[in-house]
C-alpha cells in the first residue's frame, strides 16, 4: 500500500515500498488531497503489477497516456514505468535490440529486417500502447502484401511476438497483440531439390580450383553448413587415423554441448580433402583457403559473400539450372541419403540438427525411393515371411524329427490334457509377429 505525506507548505509526497523492498518517494509538489489520492491509487496499481509480474490494468495504462512528462519522469525514476521516450515503437525497438547483448550480431541483423517492416507499417512515432490485435493482423497482411514466402512471414511474426512480449513485461502494453497472429510455415515444393551423385560429379568437375571442390564436397558429402561450418574447418580437426572430422558449429555454439560435433570421414570426402592437403601451404590452418573465410566473416556475423554468385556459375558450367537455396540443397541431399542407411538419431547427430527439423526441412522423397518401391513390391515381402523354415538334417537319423508345419498350425498342449487335445482357437489369440503390448518407443 502507498501513503501520502503532507508538508507544512502544502507539498505532498506519495511513498511506497517497491518490489525490491526499498521505500520510494514521488514528490508531487503543491497539490490538493484529491489529486494526491488519485496518483496514489495509480502508484499502488503499478507497484502491484511490478511485484506480481502481471500486466497493468487498462485504466491505469490509459491514465499513463494522459499525465505530463514531469510526473511520467518521476514514475520512471522509481522504476514503476519505462522512460516515456521508450513508449514509441521506434524508440522501444531501438532500445530493445541494443540492450540484447546475449544474442549474436547476425541475429540482430535478422531482427533488423522485422524492425524495418514494423516501422514501415506503423511509423516510428506510433505509440506502442496503441498497437492492438487488429493492428497486429494488419501487419501480417502487410507482410503478405510484400510478396514474402509463407515461411518468412511466419518467422517475422514470431520475432514481432517476441518484441511485444518484452514490451508487455515492461508494462508498455496491456497484452501481446501478436499472441494470436501467426502464419503457417509451408515449404514450397519447388524449393526442394535433391542433388544426385551424378550431378555432384558434374559440379566437382566444373569447379575452378581445389578450394571449390572442397566446399562442394563438404556440403554435399559432409553435410556441413555453408559458409560458417565449411570455412571454420581446420586441418587439426581432420583425424585421418580415426577417420573422423570435428566440425565447429558457429550457428549452434550458444546451445550447451552444441559447439562442435563429430562426423565420419566419409569415403566421398577423401579425394577433395587429400587434394587440398597436398597443395596446402606450410602451416595452413584452415582447410578452405583463398581468402574466402576473411570475405565471409563480417563484424555482424557470417555472410555468403560472393560464394552464391560463384557457385551459380559453377552450376551453369556443369550444365545444370541453379536451384533455390543452393548450399542448403547439398546438405539436405546428404541427410536424405544418410537417413536411408542409419537411424535418425545417428544422422541428426552427424548433421547437427534434430529429428523434427530434419523431417520438416531436410528429408526428401527422391526418384530412387520410387524405383526401390517398384523393384521390391510389398507383396513379395509378405511371401518371403510366409515361406516355412526348412528342417535341418538329423545328425544320426534316429533323433526326434522337428515338424515342418508353420508355428501357427502346431497344437499347443494344455497342462493335464489328453495327448491329442489342443488349445481351442478361441482361447489362443493369434498375435502374429508383433508384440502383444504396444511399442512405447517413439522413434521417428
Amino acid at each position: 500500500m502507498a501513503s501520502i505525506s503532507k508538508e507544512p507548505n502544502g507539498r505532498r509526497t506519495v511513498q511506497f515500498v517497491g518490489a525490491d523492498g526499498k521505500r520510494r518517494s514521488i514528490r508531487l509538489g503543491k497539490c490538493d488531497q484529491r489529486t494526491a489520492e488519485a496518483v496514489k491509487v495509480r502508484v499502488e496499481a503499478l507497484n502491484a503489477a511490478n511485484i506480481a509480474g502481471h500486466v497493468v490494468d487498462a485504466n491505469t495504462l490509459e491514465w499513463l497516456t494522459t499525465i505530463g512528462d514531469d510526473l511520467a519522469g518521476k514514475l520512471a525514476a522509481v522504476g514503476l514505468v519505462a522512460r516515456r521516450g521508450s513508449a514509441t515503437l521506434g524508440a522501444f525497438l531501438s532500445e530493445y535490440v541494443s540492450r540484447r547483448v546475449d544474442v549474436k550480431p547476425a541475429t540482430k541483423e535478422v531482427w533488423g529486417q522485422v524492425v524495418r517492416n514494423l516501422l514501415d507499417c506503423f511509423g516510428d512515432g506510433r505509440a506502442i500502447a496503441t498497437i492492438d490485435d487488429g493492428a497486429a493482423e494488419d501487419f501480417k497482411m502487410y507482410l503478405v502484401g510484400q510478396g514474402l514466402a509463407p515461411t518468412t512471414v511466419h518467422k517475422r511474426l514470431q520475432f514481432a511476438r517476441g518484441f511485444f512480449r518484452a514490451a508487455m513485461k515492461r508494462k508498455l502494453v496491456r497484452s501481446n497483440p501478436f499472441a494470436e497472429v501467426s502464419a503457417r510455415a509451408t515449404m514450397k515444393a519447388d524449393r526442394e531439390r535433391f542433388i544426385t551423385e551424378d550431378e555432384t560429379d558434374r559440379l566437382l568437375a566444373a569447379c575452378p580450383n581445389v578450394n571449390w571442390r572442397v566446399i562442394v564436397s563438404l556440403c554435399r558429402y559432409g553435410g556441413l553448413r555453408c559458409p560458417s561450418e565449411v570455412l571454420s574447418l581446420k586441418w587439426q580437426h581432420v583425424d585421418w587415423e580415426r577417420e573422423r572430422i570435428l566440425v565447429q558449429s558457429p550457428k549452434t555454439e550458444h546451445h550447451p554441448g552444441k559447439a562442435t560435433r563429430e562426423i565420419p570421414l566419409f569415403p566421398e570426402l577423401r579425394p577433395a580433402l587429400e587434394e587440398a592437403f597436398d597443395v596446402a601451404r606450410e602451416g595452413a590452418e584452415y582447410v578452405v583457403g583463398g581468402g574466402y573465410r576473411q570475405a565471409a566473416l563480417s563484424p555482424s556475423g557470417w555472410r555468403h559473400c560472393n560464394l552464391r554468385t560463384q557457385f551459380e556459375r559453377i552450376v551453369r558450367r556443369a550444365g545444370l539450372d541453379p536451384w533455390s537455396r543452393l548450399f542448403h540443397a547439398l546438405r539436405a541431399s546428404r541427410e536424405t541419403e544418410l537417413a536411408r542407411e542409419y537411424p535418425i538419431h545417428v544422422v541428426t547427430s552427424w548433421l547437427g540438427n534434430t529429428p523434427r527439423i530434419a523431417m520438416k526441412h531436410y528429408l526428401m522423397v527422391t526418384d530412387s525411393d520410387f524405383r526401390k518401391a517398384v523393384q521390391n513390391p510389398v507383396h513379395n515381402m509378405r511371401k518371403s515371411v510366409q515361406i516355412p523354415v526348412q528342417q535341418p538334417a538329423a545328425s544320426s537319423g534316429k533323433g526326434p524329427q522337428e515338424t515342418m508345419q508353420p508355428f501357427e498350425n502346431q497344437g499347443l498342449v494344455l497342462s493335464g490334457a489328453r495327448p491329442c487335445e489342443t488349445l481351442p482357437e478361441s482361447l489362443a489369440e493369434r498375435t502374429g509377429f508383433e508384440p502383444a503390448e504396444p511399442d512405447t518407443d517413439s522413434r521417428i
